[in-house]
């Protein structure tokens, strides 16, 4: 499984091979915290700048371009929504067909120190661990295969997986994926 490209590309980034997807998005009826919207900043694998743009988009939609640092030409840009379940912020993203056209869920965070939000943690779904689930009966899909690899595809209600996600003691179905530093203005 490669590491995430980007983030929330969100970056969300999800794109990177290993995917847990679903065949329906959260509902775009939500606002995001203020904290999340602004420039962050991170290292990829290589240890290369990265830098994430996250905007309001639409109410209730936004939008992350994530490129690295001075090449705004070569970008990521997704729309996602957010929602809050349990103690949880989710976002979720429309992916393109090459990555089964579904849509990615993922978990974030915000950090704060003193006023603002100085550090964002995106958390991935577990693909092996949400198989294990489908094979257990707990949710309802199936297996995918992309061209970025194996993934596993959910097509249990949101209601029902969120029943599951919010429990504390599930908290191992989750990786941390991507962080972010807020970028200081210079």
């Amino acid at each position: 499984m490669k590491a995430w490209r980007v983030l929330l590309a969100l970056s969300f980034v999800l794109l990177s091979g290993c995917l847990v997807t679903f065949k329906d998005p959260l509902p775009a009826n939500e606002t995001a915290p203020s904290k999340l919207l602004g420039t962050w900043t991170s290292k990829n694998a290589w240890g290369e700048p990265l830098e994430l743009e996250i905007t309001r988009s639409g109410t209730h939609q936004y939008k992350a371009v994530s490129y690295r640092k001075g090449d705004r030409k070569n970008r990521d840009e997704y729309t996602f929504t957010v929602s809050r379940h349990g103690s949880r912020w989710y976002l979720s993203a429309a992916l393109p067909e090459k990555y089964g056209a579904n849509y990615v869920i993922a978990g974030f965070e915000l950090i704060d120190n003193d006023t603002s939000a100085d550090e964002l943690v995106v958390y991935d779904l577990d693909v092996d661990r949400m198989q294990q689930l489908v094979d257990q009966k707990l949710f309802e899909g199936q297996a995918t295969e992309t061209e970025k690899g194996a993934g596993v595809l959910i097509t249990s209600p949101l209601e029902t997986v969120f029943a599951y996600l919010d429990d504390t003691a599930n908290s191992d179905v989750f990786l941390k994926a991507a962080q972010y530093q807020r970028m200081t203005k210079q």
